[in-house]
């Protein structure tokens, strides 16, 4: 058979993912921080993108003037080549009586300036910095750390070298809590000390403010506060070393264990309830970032519901087309003409890119409203099941452009505020033919259920599928059990223990 080459002219379709629509596309899944933190690195980059900030808007010229002024004003302030005098000849204040009040000035005064200093200096040191480099940072309060506050009483505690160089090192060991691992001849391996100096330390660091901290467990973080208040007794011993009953709420096991009789122990039990079981909390953390939502919806004046994008969140750029065209002229070769309309073709690109992010946000929140209108009028009860391909088919775009769109991004709702993915649920099928139920309202309704429940009538997970089935709610008791538990309920022996020691017990729950 023999081979031969020819040419052959054919058509086709083909998605090209370019770069700046990989981009457009990454914008999608971007919440308002990231989204911010993009375009701030982009305004730096890109000299044609301005911030649009209408109430400091000026003339191009006008501002290019003001810039001049300033830069000429800083030289003038740089110089330093003219005298001080000259900064403050007519000036009418006398430095020197400025801090006579309320003593008198003289050497000894309580409002003399330290020796081999006048006043006159002194305020000029303040005025510049001083020596410290003063800023109005130093002065803004700040939340101190569980470990700075640590930090500060270890050399008021431990006076040896050595013993504060392995207190320093638990100090780092600490959590959030105010735990650090139980460990210790793990430590003294690391550290290459004796295993009883590194107690010895710890027992030290353990005197230290806040009661409980530096604690390898649960009952020694109790004990260590129990001490601190002078309670610590063999009967509280008794009750720390079996925590795990009073977790279980196992009272007759408690009690037997204890040898004490039920008045007795609830006085023990409400005095471990008073103490503070993570007490390194109380101090500075990782701060949570609030959520800013990215839409925000209102009641209409019609009974209908107004969806409107939250300003405060959409980034406004514009393309400084008046200063591309004076550049443009000014460049030379053809890298510099190519590197300008490089510039102009991604601001072009980036003003776009945002104004369709923001329409598509828009577009699926209002479609979200519309079909989720029954949770808007009446509450989580009736939240409907929906999936992205109903969203995605109402407004004509793809699952995945749905999909990202609602990922991080929060919407405000008289109902409070919510992820936009929190709207998506999978469907439980109805006892009768009726419509289906959200997976989201059967587990509002379990746990409506559950809080209804009295001590004497606790509901197991058979007795909830029972109820469910009697609403119409076709559901399996695994279903049941799963929902229960993602939302951390205890099974029903549990809940009918605890019920029947806050019975006994009053106030303590």
């Amino acid at each position: 058979m023999a081979l031969s080459a020819k040419l052959e002219l054919r058509q086709g379709q083909q998605l090209v993912m370019t770069p700046q629509l990989q981009q457009a596309i990454r914008l999608l899944q971007l919440s308002n921080l990231e989204l911010t933190e993009f375009v701030d690195t982009e305004l730096e980059r890109n000299p044609l993108l301005e911030r649009d900030d209408p109430a400091n808007a000026k003339p191009a010229d006008d501002a290019i003037v003001e810039r001049a002024e300033e830069r000429a004003a800083d030289d003038r302030w740089l110089d330093l080549r003219e005298p001080v005098s000259d900064h403050t000849g007519g000036l009418d204040v006398d430095f020197g009586n400025v801090f006579q009040e309320p003593g008198t000035g003289e050497p000894g005064s309580p409002s003399a300036p330290p020796s081999g200093m006048s006043w006159a200096n002194v305020s000029q040191r303040m005025h510049n910095g001083g020596d410290g480099d003063n800023d109005l940072e130093d002065y803004v309060a700040n939340q101190i750390s569980l470990r700075d506050h640590l930090s500060a009483q270890l050399p008021l505690t431990v006076n040896d070298p050595v013993e504060r160089l392995i207190g320093q090192y638990l100090i780092d060991l600490v959590d959030e809590a105010g735990y650090i691992p139980a460990d210790l001849e793990a430590l003294s391996l690391r550290l290459g000390a004796p295993l009883e100096l590194v107690e010895s330390v710890l027992g030290k660091l353990q005197t230290f403010d806040p009661p409980g901290i530096f604690a390898r467990s649960l009952a020694e973080c109790l004990a260590l506060q129990l001490k601190e208040q002078d309670r610590y007794d063999p009967l509280m011993a008794q009750l720390l070393a079996n925590l795990d009953l009073l977790a279980s709420r196992n009272i007759p096991a408690l009690k037997k264990a204890i040898g004490i009789d039920m008045d007795e122990l609830a006085d023990m039990i409400r005095e471990i309830k008073r103490l503070n079981p993570k007490p390194g909390l109380k101090f500075g953390s990782v701060q949570l970032q609030p959520v800013v939502p990215d839409v925000i919806v209102r009641a209409a004046a019609d009974g209908g519901w107004h969806v409107e994008l939250n300003s405060d969140t959409l980034p406004r750029v514009l393309v400084n087309r008046s200063y591309y065209t004076r550049i443009a002229k000014t460049a030379t070769n053809e890298r510099d003409k190519g590197y300008i309309f490089d510039c102009l073709q991604t601001a072009n690109w980036l003003v776009k890119s945002l104004d369709q992010r923001a329409r598509t946000i828009l577009k699926v929140a209002e479609q979200i409203v519309r079909q989720q209108d029954s949770f808007f009028m009446y509450g989580v009860q009736y939240l409907r099941p929906l999936n992205l391909k109903v969203i995605a088919d109402a407004i004509s775009m793809h699952e995945s452009t749905v999909s990202r769109v609602t990922s991080n991004k929060y919407i405000a709702t008289p109902r409070g505020i919510f992820e936009l993915k929190y709207f998506f649920t999978s469907a439980i099928a109805s006892a009768a033919d009726g419509e289906a139920h959200s997976s989201e309202s059967v587990r509002h309704r379990i746990k409506q259920l559950i809080d209804a429940e009295s001590a004497d009538d606790v509901l197991s997970d058979d007795q909830l599928v029972d109820r469910l089935r009697g609403e119409g709610i076709e559901i399996a008791r695994r279903t049941v059990a799963k929902y229960r538990e993602a939302m951390r309920i205890p099974s029903s022996v549990q809940r009918r223990r605890d019920k029947k020691l806050v019975e006994r017990l009053g106030d303590f729950a």
